[in-house]
């Protein structure tokens, strides 16, 4: 409607596949201007995660718009618990494979487009209790709109959560990154692992440009990682059917789009170590790492984020690239020196019921930090 807010709710508890291509083309323009990079909602991932990941999940694709544009989208799904509290309440979705949860906002709409995101849930008599969003950058466009809003609505907001992790993000180019960030011990340690690597073979990386060759390096990437430990406990993509599924099919669909940053490690001409990694606009994000754990002892893992790190500093095209890991990861921690600190938030909603659950969750949060403290 001219001049207002118009919002839409579509539950996605099917596939994703029930979007006709003028929706998905919609939530691509958006991505395209979108305030703050996030590759796991650009339709690459994300209709690839509806398809495979969100089978027996109510998926909620929450919709913001002015006059007719698309200025905001988040997917969201309702928990039957918060945390260890039986609390139900509405959430970002954010599967097994997805490490960054900043809803798709419109750049100079950003609190437009909260406004209409939250009024939206307000609204619902689908959606219980309060947001809990995850996942966000706590310096990003979305904590800062977020802060703005809620203090013009005075709408209750509690940071849950945050911690840091690695992220790359550095004008300096590759040769000069290494020698300022990475202690000269551990950069000797790391030439003398290649050299050795060296003597078995011949070693090259490189990263995938031919798309003839996608279907067979995402298949070495599915059984290098089921090799390792990760098959041995069943959390490689292997292990289930839907995973591997998903893999292949955002793989394609961001090389179709020109966002697919996937490098390997040949020892003479077989994978000994892949890196897959999703761009959105000057940004990326690391996704997920492979190795030939026999070879543990030259670290391949190691060796090909050496490799990674020549690649991404070498780009013009990629301003920084967001780790994904976890929080003091021993690895990765040593080799980036710059770091993102995710956070996460409780935001309350208007409604009858909402705000007792809001203030339960705030009491038993503070209750428990008081006893944390007594110890």
């Amino acid at each position: 409607m001219a001049g207002g807010m118009d919002m839409a709710s579509h539950p996605a508890m099917a596939h994703a596949r029930a979007y006709a291509p003028v929706q998905r083309a919609r939530w691509a323009a958006l991505a395209d201007a979108a305030a703050e990079a996030n590759a796991f909602y650009m339709p690459d991932m994300l209709c690839a995660a509806l398809d495979h990941l969100a089978v027996g999940t109510a998926v909620r694709m929450l919709e913001a718009q002015r006059d007719g544009e698309l200025i905001g989208l988040m997917p969201v799904t309702v928990s039957a618990r918060h945390g260890r509290l039986p609390l139900r309440c509405v959430t970002n979705w954010m599967h097994d494979h997805c490490f960054f949860g900043a809803p798709l906002i419109r750049r100079g709409e950003e609190v437009a487009a909260w406004r209409g995101l939250l009024e939206q849930l307000d609204e619902a008599d689908w959606a219980p209790g309060f947001l809990h969003l995850r996942g966000l950058d706590a310096a990003g466009a979305n904590a800062a709109a977020l802060e703005a809003l809620c203090v013009e609505q005075r709408r209750g907001r509690r940071e849950v959560h945050r911690y840091d992790r690695a992220m790359l993000r550095s004008e300096l180019d590759a040769d000069a990154y290494w020698e300022t960030n990475v202690r000269a011990k551990k950069r000797k340690e790391l030439r003398r692992l290649q050299k050795r690597l060296a003597e078995l073979g011949t070693v090259g990386s490189r990263l995938l440009g031919d798309g003839a060759e996608l279907a067979a390096w995402c298949g070495e990437f599915l059984a290098l990682e089921a090799a390792g430990w990760k098959g041995a406990e069943g959390s490689a993509l292997a292990c289930r059917d839907e995973d591997a599924a998903f893999f292949r099919g955002a793989c394609a669909a961001a090389f179709e789009n020109g966002r697919l940053h996937f490098l390997r490690m040949d020892l003479d001409g077989r994978a000994i170590a892949m890196l897959v990694n999703f761009r959105h606009g000057e940004g990326a994000f690391s996704f997920k790492i492979a190795f030939d754990e026999a070879l543990g002892r030259f670290s391949p893992g190691v060796l090909i984020e050496i490799a990674n790190l020549q690649a991404v500093l070498g780009d013009p095209a990629i301003g920084w690239m967001d780790s994904c890991a976890a929080a003091d990861h021993p690895m990765i921690d040593s080799l980036w020196g710059e770091r993102r600190t995710i956070t996460q938030y409780r935001i309350a909603l208007r409604g009858a019921g909402r705000s007792v659950a809001f203030a339960l969750a705030n009491g038993v949060e503070a209750l428990g930090q008081r006893l944390k403290g007594q110890i």
